[in-house]
């Protein structure tokens, strides 16, 4: 019965070796245009670091490529989606097709078969790649481009209220009790406010409560005398590991089941995670926009070419594809601010431009 949804065999193929083959050029065309320009931007900031050369240029494109790839591969889609069938309508082979008694449906279905596999490949590489990179890149770009940091799960810069004293991480890498920090800084304030004493060390672990120093230095404000103290010593016991995952769970650079986590130990903190969990949601039908792409761009598969207006098809295409990624990044932002349920912010674009591909491709083509 799945066979009756596809045309022959070798036009199964020939269709989907095209549309293969024009994702993967338009998407290399847009990421080495984007990068170019991303890089020409960013350059500036990256050479500026003491060190930093050629090889740290590469990096950074290592990096920010996985990002774009993820980014931009649905529009790709989209628009190969709609070279493809300005190609096969300009030749004819659309109606050759409809000749033979194929619908529209059946037409379209070797693109739903590639979009289906590039979604499911984008959701791969999401959650091993693009995760991986975006950590390590925000944590370098918080170092402002210094030593590349060698974990991908790392968080930077991170501000810790203990009581009304403060601590501060330049990284935290880890989690749970095994959580450690680097760069650390503790600062006790009077109840005015005002900074007393600074103690700083090298690293810290988690102390159960509190956090053990290594070779910490005490600064006194008023004084400002330096004094090194004798062994580890513990402070901040008000800030145990899940303020940390509080404070910095960032869910681009998460996978599924690291973000699962984060938004439990969240839970039970008792703090709410509206937007996390529309963002969870999001990393699931993100990818799958792209099955979506064929069925927008399909008004430009059908109407007769010679007609002059094949090109204000494809414009209406493109429009309903762009159309469908301003209406879902605005429905993830009512999502954050807590206007829609997370599940109805990340999957009801899908579902309204699901059902008006369908209805225009029915009432023009079926």
């Amino acid at each position: 019965m799945l066979a009756e949804w596809f045309p022959s065999r070798t036009m199964t193929q020939y269709i989907g070796r095209m549309f293969a083959v024009r994702i993967v050029a338009v998407m290399l065309m847009l990421v080495l245009i984007l990068q170019m320009l991303d890089l020409l931007s960013e350059s500036g900031h990256i050479l500026a670091a003491p060190g930093n050369g050629q090889a740290q240029l590469w990096t950074y494109v290592m990096l920010r490529i996985p990002q774009l790839i993820s980014r931009f591969l649905p529009y790709s889609v989209l628009l190969a989606t709609i070279i493809t069938l300005m190609q096969l309508n300009q030749n004819s082979e659309v109606i050759a097709m409809k000749a033979g008694g194929l619908s529209a449906h059946q037409v379209l279905a070797p693109l739903f078969l590639v979009a289906a596999i590039t979604s499911a490949c984008t959701f791969a590489f999401n959650e091993r790649v693009v995760v991986r990179s975006t950590a390590t890149l925000k944590a370098w770009q918080a170092a402002d481009y210094g030593p590349v940091p060698t974990d991908g799960n790392v968080k930077a810069n991170v501000w810790l209220q203990d009581g009304q004293n403060i601590l501060f991480a330049h990284t935290i890498t880890g989690s749970g009790a095994a959580m450690r920090m680097t760069d650390v800084s503790w600062y006790r304030r009077d109840p005015t406010g005002m900074v007393t004493e600074i103690v700083r060390a090298p690293g810290a672990t988690f102390a159960r409560p509190g956090w053990r120093f290594d070779r910490p230095v005490s600064f006194d404000v008023q004084s400002t005398r330096r004094t090194p103290l004798d062994g580890p010593r513990t402070f901040a016991p008000g800030v145990d590991p899940t303020q940390v995952i509080i404070r910095k769970t960032d869910a681009d650079a998460e996978s599924l089941p690291q973000l699962s986590n984060s938004i439990a130990a969240i839970q039970a903190a008792g703090f709410r995670t509206s937007e996390l969990d529309g963002k969870w949601w999001h990393k699931l039908s993100g990818p799958l926009s792209a099955v979506l792409m064929p069925l927008l761009g399909a008004v430009a598969a059908f109407g007769l070419a010679r007609s002059g207006k094949l090109f204000v098809r494809a414009v209406i295409g493109m429009a309903l594809g762009f159309a469908y990624f301003v209406v879902d990044n605005a429905a993830l932002a009512m999502g954050n601010f807590g206007g829609y349920p997370p599940f109805l912010a990340a999957w009801a674009p899908f579902a309204l431009f699901l059902l008006i591909g369908e209805m225009v491709l029915i009432r023009t083509e079926e």
